[in-house]
């Protein structure tokens, strides 16, 4: 009896898959307490950074929220807002107006900036998931923030803050 080994080469591993890179823009807005008009500073400095990048044919994106808020606020005050949302969009980049190719929005934030120190300082950040798409040539990553400060009456308010560049 004859027996034969044969050596098969295990195929080789994909080389590791670099993280794209990505391409980010920021922009800090002061944001006033609509619902509060008394004597102490009220305004919310609120910076979101907008990130885009691209594998292949797919766009990837992702925002993050930095916060520095009034603190004449109770502690863990969660009456402060009655919504907040920031809402992550990837477009298509087009003369005009930008057509959105896929948008979440990420409510989470709501309690994190109502969230304070046992001084009473509200500051912080958020970073939400990476969304990923499809996307054509010509594509970027937008950002929107919404707060419905609690007892003014007015709703969610629309605070819009640069895209991504084009990727």
């Amino acid at each position: 009896m004859v027996l034969v080994l044969a050596a098969v080469a295990a195929p080789a591993a994909p080389a590791a898959l670099a993280a794209p890179a990505y391409k980010c823009s920021n922009s800090t807005q002061s944001i006033d307490d609509t619902a509060y008009d008394g004597p102490w500073p009220d305004n919310w400095e609120i910076t979101v950074t907008t990130c885009a990048a691209r594998s292949g044919g797919t766009v990837h994106a992702y925002a993050e929220v930095q916060w520095d808020g009034s603190s004449f606020h109770p502690v863990d005050d969660p009456t402060i807002f009655d919504g907040a949302k920031l809402r992550l969009q990837i477009k298509r980049s087009r003369q005009g107006t930008d057509p959105v190719v896929i948008e979440r929005d990420y409510t989470a934030l709501e309690g994190r900036l109502e969230d304070s120190t046992s001084d009473g300082e509200r500051r912080g950040r958020y970073r939400t998931p990476v969304i990923s798409h499809p996307a054509g040539p010509g594509a970027l990553a937008d950002s929107v923030l919404f707060l419905d400060w609690h007892g003014d009456g007015h709703g969610y308010r629309r605070n819009d803050y640069p895209g991504s560049p084009v990727i």
